[in-house]
């Protein structure tokens, strides 16, 4: 009886293991976690400029243009990932980027953007954190697609790869906006 003695506890692990696996296999992707902003107007939001603190960047000098919403920072990792695909976004001309610089300092965001190059038409500053909870951003990077409307298309939690742009992100802009952009 005493050799069995360890068959109970590896059993035990073998299932917890088992029960771990299945739910790595089975969890919902991270395109699949719904947004409750998604069809719904975009927060209604007035901040301080990243590169010109005495004016304001806010949505309603965005109404009528499609935009890309990014909330990045430069602490995040997968915000910096994401960075070369966003300078490349911004070079098509296809649609404006508009950044939220989340819970970072002026300087270092001035910084990276001067090292890395500025993919943003205009930047606001969200220094504590409130502007990011009202779009329901979970963690940093999250991009939202808004309409000239100003209602949010399309949410894409993650940093943005070319494919991610290529397959998720550019089939809800309309196509003449993607052609203008392209001629």
């Amino acid at each position: 009886m005493n050799r069995y003695r360890y068959l109970i506890p590896l059993t035990v692990f073998a299932v917890m293991v088992a029960v771990f696996a299945i739910g790595i296999v089975q969890s919902p992707r991270k395109d699949l976690v719904p947004s409750p902003l998604i069809g719904k107007r975009a927060p209604v939001f007035s901040l301080p400029s990243l590169k010109h603190p005495e004016q304001e960047v806010s949505s309603t000098q965005l109404r009528g243009h499609w935009y890309l919403f990014n909330v990045w920072g430069t602490w995040c990792i997968s915000c910096r990932e994401e960075h070369p695909e966003l300078v490349r976004i911004a070079h098509t001309g296809i649609v404006p980027i508009i950044g939220l610089d989340w819970r970072d300092s002026r300087a270092d965001a001035l910084a990276y953007l001067e090292q890395n190059g500025d993919p943003y038409q205009r930047i606001a500053v969200d220094h504590k954190g409130n502007e990011a909870i009202r779009w329901g951003v979970y963690g940093a990077p999250e991009t939202f697609l808004v309409n000239p409307r100003g209602i949010i298309v399309y949410k894409y939690i993650g940093p943005i790869t070319p494919r991610a742009w290529r397959q998720d992100i550019l089939p809800h802009l309309p196509a003449s906006q993607t052609v203008a952009a392209s001629s």
